[in-house]
């Protein structure tokens, strides 16, 4: 999960292995750096092994990339993703309970729970969407039904 502190927009990739993060890092900051014109100025993250290793410090170095590593076991120095992370494992165990679906959705309703929070108005963003903020189009929302209905 990428998440952008200034549009509270939330991006999420599936991964088997963490040796992957930093193939998937590379293509999410072409993919964000055409989409919006911006660069990329700072990555925080945990100590993780995937995030520091000399590639990825490499890249960061010459991409202006500033590096912000939390303290070990201090989840809180991260809040605002811990938060977007506990959020959407409720929304999907929600989700999974009241249609009774097997576990093996979860990646499904995972993403389906942070297309929704994408498209939520917050009061951070003065109500506006995460979408909204990001690519100044208001999302079309016309085709949310209640999850798991048939039409």
């Amino acid at each position: 999960m990428w998440y952008d502190d200034f549009y509270r927009r939330t991006w999420l990739y599936f991964l088997k292995l963490n040796s992957e993060v930093f193939n998937m890092f590379l293509a999410f900051t072409t993919f964000v750096e055409k989409q919006s014109a911006h660069q990329i100025l700072k990555l925080r993250s945990d100590n993780g092994r995937e995030y520091v290793n000399n590639k990825f410090i490499n890249f960061c170095t010459e991409n202006g990339i500033q590096m912000h590593h939390t303290v070990p076991y201090t989840p809180e120095q991260n809040g605002v993703s811990e938060r977007k992370n506990h959020t959407l494992k409720e929304m999907a165990n929600c989700m999974l309970q009241s249609k009774a679906l097997s576990f093996n959705f979860w990646a499904e309703v995972i993403n389906y729970a942070n297309y929704i929070i994408n498209r939520t108005p917050t009061k951070v963003l003065k109500n506006i969407t995460p979408e909204e903020a990001w690519s100044s189009i208001k999302p079309d929302v016309s085709h949310f039904r209640v999850f798991g209905s048939e039409t």
